[in-house]
C-alpha cells in the first residue's frame, strides 16, 4: 500500500496541530440536542412510514435513466410538488447532490451569481463547477447584497447574462434565516433569478411544514427551491423544486443526476410517506410540539442572561457563540460529560471566530432536557468565550 504524499501529510498534520481535524466517532448517546432530527421520523419512525415495493427491490439496479426510474420516484415526486406548491419536483439522492447538481448545470459561464456568505458547501461547490461569475456578500445584509450588485454590474448586465441570487430560509450552521419579502421584492424588482435552500425549514416551517417560501406566499416569486428529506422527514434524499421546464433541463444537463444509481425504491416510498405524515393530525401533533420546544427554549435562554451568545433562530437550529475552538470544545466536552449530546462546530467548518455549539431542538425534546443544558449554559457563562 503507498503512501500518502507527504505535501497531503503536512496538510493533515497541520490540521491536527490546530485543533482541528476531523474524525469519525460512533454517536454516544445522550440527550439528543445534535441531530436534524426535528420531528423525530428517524427515531421514532410512525407506522407505515417505511414500506417495501412489491417486488422487494433493495436496490434501483441503474441511474434514472436507465433502469432506476421506478414508478415510485413518479409518484413521490407528484406529492412533493403538490405539497410544495411548485410546478415540479425532482429527486436527487441528497441534498449535497441536489446543489452541485442544479448549480453546476444551470448557471453558464457568463453568467453572475451572488450568495450569501454563510450558504452551504454544497452550494459552493455546485457553483465552483458552474464555471459562472460568482460574489458573495455579507449575511443576510440586504444593503450589502446591493452594493455588491452595483459594483459588479456597475456597466449594467453583459449580454444575455442570467443573475442568480442564492441563499436559504434556515441557516444551517447560524440558525437565522433571510428576509424572504424584502429578498425576493428586490430580485423581482432587478429580474435576478432567487434560488433558496430549504433544507432546515422542510417539516419545521410553513403550513404543514411545507416551508418558509409557502409560508410567506412567495413560491411564484422563487426560481428554485432545494428541499431535502434527511432531517425534519426523518428518511433521505432531497428534490428541485421549480417549473416543468427547469426539471426538464436538469433530467438533461445535472451531472449528479444523470451519472448516479438512483435512490432504491423503498427510498422513493418512504419519501412519499413522509409527505403524507406531515399532512396528519400525528404530523400537526409533533411540528407543533416542535414548536413549543423552539418557544420554551427561547424563552430560557433569555431568562437565564443567555442571549448575548446566541446568534437570532429562524426555526430549530440555535447557534451558541463559543469564538473559538478551543472553547468550542471545552463547552461541548462539559455538556456531554452532564449526559447531553451536542457537538462543537469547529473551523474551517465556519470562520474562524464564528466557531459555536449548534443546538438542534426536536418534538421530543422535553422542558427538563431544555432546561437542564441551559442550566449548565448559565452556571458557566462567565467561562463560556475565551
Amino acid at each position: 500500500m503507498q503512501k500518502l504524499p507527504e505535501k497531503l501529510g503536512a496538510k493533515l498534520r497541520r490540521r491536527e496541530e490546530e485543533g482541528n481535524l476531523r474524525r469519525l466517532y460512533t454517536p454516544a448517546g445522550g440527550v439528543d440536542f445534535s441531530s436534524n432530527d426535528y420531528l423525530g421520523l428517524a427515531r421514532f419512525p410512525p407506522e407505515g412510514l417505511h414500506v417495501l415495493p412489491e417486488d422487494r427491490s433493495p436496490g434501483s439496479t441503474g441511474s434514472r435513466l436507465l433502469t432506476g426510474n421506478h414508478p415510485y420516484f413518479g409518484e413521490a415526486e407528484s406529492t412533493i410538488a403538490r405539497f410544495h406548491q411548485a410546478g415540479s419536483a425532482l429527486i436527487y439522492n441528497s441534498g449535497y447532490d441536489a446543489n452541485i447538481g442544479l448549480l453546476g448545470a444551470l448557471a453558464q459561464r457568463n453568467d453572475i451569481v451572488f450568495y450569501d456568505q454563510a450558504v452551504h458547501a454544497s452550494i459552493r461547490d455546485g457553483l465552483i463547477l458552474s464555471g459562472a461569475r460568482t460574489y458573495s456578500y455579507a449575511h443576510n445584509d440586504l444593503d450589502a447584497l446591493k452594493k455588491r450588485v452595483g459594483v459588479v454590474l456597475r456597466e449594467g448586465r453583459p449580454g444575455d447574462a442570467e443573475v442568480y441570487v442564492i441563499s436559504e430560509t434556515v441557516f444551517s450552521m447560524e440558525g437565522d434565516g433571510a428576509d424572504l419579502p424584502a429578498l425576493s421584492g428586490y430580485c423581482r424588482q432587478e429580474g435576478f433569478r432567487l434560488i433558496l435552500d430549504e433544507a432546515h425549514a422542510t417539516g419545521v416551517l410553513g403550513p404543514s411544514g411545507r416551508g418558509a417560501v409557502v409560508g410567506a406566499g412567495l413560491e411564484q416569486e422563487v426560481f428554485a427551491r432545494v428541499v431535502t428529506f434527511g432531517k425534519a422527514l426523518g428518511c433521505h434524499g432531497a428534490a428541485v423544486l421549480g417549473s416543468p421546464e427547469l426539471r426538464d433541463y436538469l433530467l438533461n444537463f445535472s451531472r449528479s443526476l444523470i451519472y448516479t444509481t438512483a435512490l432504491p425504491p423503498h427510498s422513493a416510498a418512504t419519501i412519499k410517506n413522509a409527505y403524507k405524515f406531515l399532512e396528519s393530525e400525528a404530523g400537526r401533533e409533533r411540528r407543533d410540539q416542535l414548536h413549543a420546544n423552539i418557544r420554551t427554549f427561547r424563552q430560557e435562554v433569555e431568562q437565564r442572561g443567555l442571549s448575548p451568545y446566541f446568534a437570532p433562530a429562524a426555526a430549530a437550529v440555535f447557534s451558541f457563540r463559543a469564538g473559538s475552538n478551543s472553547a468550542a470544545r471545552s463547552n461541548a466536552t462539559r455538556l456531554q460529560e452532564a449526559g447531553f449530546d451536542l457537538k462543537p462546530i469547529l473551523s474551517p467548518t465556519v470562520p474562524k471566530g464564528h466557531e459555536c455549539l449548534r443546538f438542534c431542538l426536536h418534538s421530543f425534546n422535553s422542558n427538563d432536557e431544555i432546561q437542564g443544558v441551559l442550566s449548565i449554559l448559565e452556571q458557566q457563562k462567565k467561562s463560556l468565550v475565551s
